[in-house]
């Protein structure tokens, strides 16, 4: 079989890409995400993994990745999201800094795309790219939700921003002029700094599949239910102290009718967060097959 993964160049010109992957029991997907990194085709990286006080010795699985490009930082302390990536911000020594879970896929071409994107474009910040998502076995489930222009990503703030988080690559200067907040709000770290910085900044989405997004079957339902409230409360703070009540009477409107929704796929035992593939999407078998050659050399 062909394989889908390209091969890195030896003579790689393009600036430096920083990866800021801060981790917290990773567990048994670290090695996966990681390997996505050191598989990408360019090869001007630094992947920076930030452990935030984890028990379950997840950097074992790792370890026989010998890679100068990996740097693994640990205190044994647990600081949150927020403080973990303000920190991988300060050490980074790339132009770029690009996002990573540990528990998601890059696809092999990610980096390479944001790439070209953002030295194309110099009037981005921050470009994020479409992603499939994926579940506990590695089997494709559907979309992330997304949009593509910076337009379409900002026309509704009151609802929030469709810009998967682990996706976004950006310049390492926009990130050191709007760092996160520290202490980070509850699990939406991301859609405070995008509120905190839309009408300042340039957000973009490449338009192809280039990352998987890693779901659970399990939804925290409790979880979700607090990480809409916390992110309420951000929007009515922010539009009050920008006098945009119209949008304060918004946002509480999108607040109850997304509630009302989660209560809804909850009760049909559905995922929040994804839409399923149509009948027939011939391009979910490649995006299966990358996603399986990436796992075949991982192992």
């Amino acid at each position: 079989m062909h394989s889908l993964i390209g091969g890195a160049t030896e003579s790689d010109k393009s600036p430096m890409v920083t990866v800021a992957m801060p981790i917290y029991n990773a567990g048994e997907y670290l090695r996966l995400a990681v390997r996505s990194i050191v598989q990408q085709t360019t090869t001007n990286w630094e992947l920076l993994i930030i452990d935030d006080g984890s028990t379950d010795n997840a950097l074992r699985d790792i370890a026989d990745i010998q890679d100068p490009r990996i740097k693994i930082h640990c205190d044994g302390r647990n600081r949150g999201l927020a403080a973990r990536l303000n920190e991988a911000i300060d050490l980074a020594e790339g132009m770029y800094l690009a996002r990573m879970d540990q528990d998601d896929v890059s696809y092999p071409e990610r980096f390479a795309r944001q790439l070209a994107l953002l030295q194309e474009n110099p009037s981005l910040d921050l470009v994020a790219t479409r992603a499939v998502t994926i579940d506990e076995g590695n089997r494709l489930t559907g979309f992330f939700p997304d949009a593509i222009s910076h337009e379409e990503i900002c026309s509704r703030p009151w609802r929030g921003f469709f810009l998967p988080h682990p996706t976004w690559m950006g310049r390492v200067e926009w990130f050191r002029k709007h760092r996160y907040a520290v202490p980070g709000p509850y699990f939406c770290e991301d859609q405070e700094l995008l509120l905190r910085t839309y009408q300042l900044s340039r957000f973009h989405t490449a338009d192809e599949i280039l990352f998987a997004y890693r779901t659970r079957s399990k939804t925290n339902w409790k979880k979700l239910k607090k990480t809409r409230q916390t992110f309420f409360g951000i929007q009515f703070r922010y539009f009050l102290r920008q006098k945009k009540f119209f949008f304060v009477l918004l946002a509480a409107v999108g607040f109850f009718a997304k509630s009302g929704n989660d209560l809804f796929k909850r009760i049909r035992n559905e995922r929040p967060f994804h839409s399923r593939f149509t009948a027939g999407n011939v391009e979910e078998t490649k995006w299966q097959q990358i996603l399986d050659e990436l796992i075949e050399r991982s192992e």
